[in-house]
C-alpha cells in the first residue's frame, strides 16, 4: 500500500484492519474502472481492482475531522444513499447522530430548488399534525385512508429531511454514480460533498473522497458509523459552547430536549471503539450473504 501524507502507517494500521474486515478494499472488475481512480488503487487480483486501504484510512480520518467540525459549528448534515444496500445503514447513521437522510429517492431540486422542497416539507408536517390531532376523524373512512396514504408517500420521500429548516452544510453520499443528481446539485449550490467512491466512480466532483467498496452493507455501515460518531462529538461540543456562551451572558442555560436513543437491529462488533464509540459498534451487522468470494479475498490480502 502506498504511503499517505497525513499520518504514518502505524497510526493507520488499526483502521486499515477494520476496513479490511469490512471488505472495503474490494473494487469493481478491471474493465469497469474509472481511470481517475488510479491513485486510489493498490493493485488488481484476477479481474478485480483492490483499493489502497492506507489511503482510505487516511481519507476517513480527514472526513471524520471535517464532519466533527461542521457539527461543532451547528451545521446540518444529510446522508444520501438510495440503493438497497445503503438504505438501512444511511438511515441508522443519520438517526444515530440526530441528522437527516434521503434513502428512497432524491427529488430533483432538493438543493437547487429548496424553496419548493421546503414548502412540501411544511405541508407534510402540517398534515401529520392535523392527522395526529384527530382533525380528520369527522371524514369518512375512504377520505381518511386517502389522506393517510398521502402522508405515507410524502414521508417515504421527505421523512428523513422533514426537520431540516434550511439547506444542509454538508452531504454524505454512498455511490456517487447512483446519486449523481445529488452530487450535481451540491456542486451547483457550493455545498461540500463527502462520499464513498468506488473504483467505477469519478472522484473529481467530490470534496472529501473516501475510496471504498460501496456495494455491500458492511463497509457502508462501518464508514457511515465513523462519520455519525464524529458528528455526535461535534454536536456535543456545540451544545457545550452554547451553554458556556449563555452563562457568560448571565442567562440561565437553555438546553434542548434529548431524544430517546435510536436502537436499530442488533449487529456484530468490529474492533474500532476509538472511531465508532460503543453505541455505533452495536449497529454494525454481519452480512454473510454479501461476503466477497473467498478466492478474491485471499488474493487481495497476499
Amino acid at each position: 500500500m502506498s504511503d499517505t501524507p497525513g499520518r504514518n502507517r502505524q497510526q493507520l494500521k488499526p483502521i486499515v484492519l477494520d476496513l479490511l474486515r469490512s471488505g472495503a478494499h474490494f473494487g469493481h472488475p478491471v474493465h469497469l474502472w474509472n481511470p481517475k481512480m488510479a491513485p486510489y488503487i493498490f493493485t488488481s487480483r484476477g479481474n478485480q481492482h483492490v483499493i489502497d486501504l492506507a489511503i482510505t484510512a487516511d481519507a476517513l480520518l480527514a472526513a471524520r475531522s471535517k464532519a466533527r467540525e461542521v457539527a461543532a459549528h451547528g451545521g446540518k448534515v444529510v446522508f444520501v444513499g438510495t440503493k438497497r444496500q445503503a438504505q438501512k445503514p444511511v438511515e441508522d447513521a443519520a438517526r444515530e447522530c440526530n441528522m437527516h437522510y434521503i434513502n428512497i429517492r432524491w427529488l430533483g431540486g432538493t438543493l437547487t430548488n429548496w424553496q419548493t422542497i421546503s414548502e412540501r416539507i411544511r405541508y407534510l408536517n402540517e398534515r401529520e399534525a392535523q392527522y395526529e390531532a384527530g382533525e380528520f376523524n369527522a371524514l369518512n373512512k375512504k377520505e381518511r385512508l386517502f389522506i393517510k396514504k398521502e402522508i405515507d408517500k410524502l414521508n417515504r420521500r421527505l421523512g428523513g429531511i422533514k426537520d431540516l429548516e434550511s439547506p444542509p452544510d454538508l452531504i454524505f453520499v454512498v455511490d456517487t454514480n447512483v446519486e449523481n443528481l445529488a452530487v450535481k446539485e451540491a456542486n451547483r449550490t457550493d455545498i461540500p460533498i463527502m462520499a464513498m467512491v468506488d473504483t467505477n466512480c469519478d472522484p473529481d466532483p467530490i470534496d472529501y473522497v473516501i475510496p471504498s467498496n460501496d456495494d455491500t452493507q458492511r463497509p457502508i455501515r462501518y464508514i457511515t458509523g465513523v462519520i455519525a460518531n464524529a458528528i455526535k462529538e461535534g454536536s456535543e461540543q456545540h451544545l457545550k459552547d452554547l451553554v458556556a456562551n449563555q452563562e457568560d451572558q448571565g442567562r440561565e442555560p437553555e438546553l434542548p430536549e434529548l431524544e430517546e436513543e435510536y436502537v436499530p437491529e442488533g449487529v456484530t462488533e468490529l474492533d474500532a471503539e476509538d472511531l465508532l464509540g460503543p453505541s455505533v459498534l452495536k449497529r454494525i451487522a454481519e452480512e454473510e450473504s454479501e461476503e466477497p468470494p473467498a478466492e478474491s479475498e485471499e488474493a487481495a490480502s497476499d
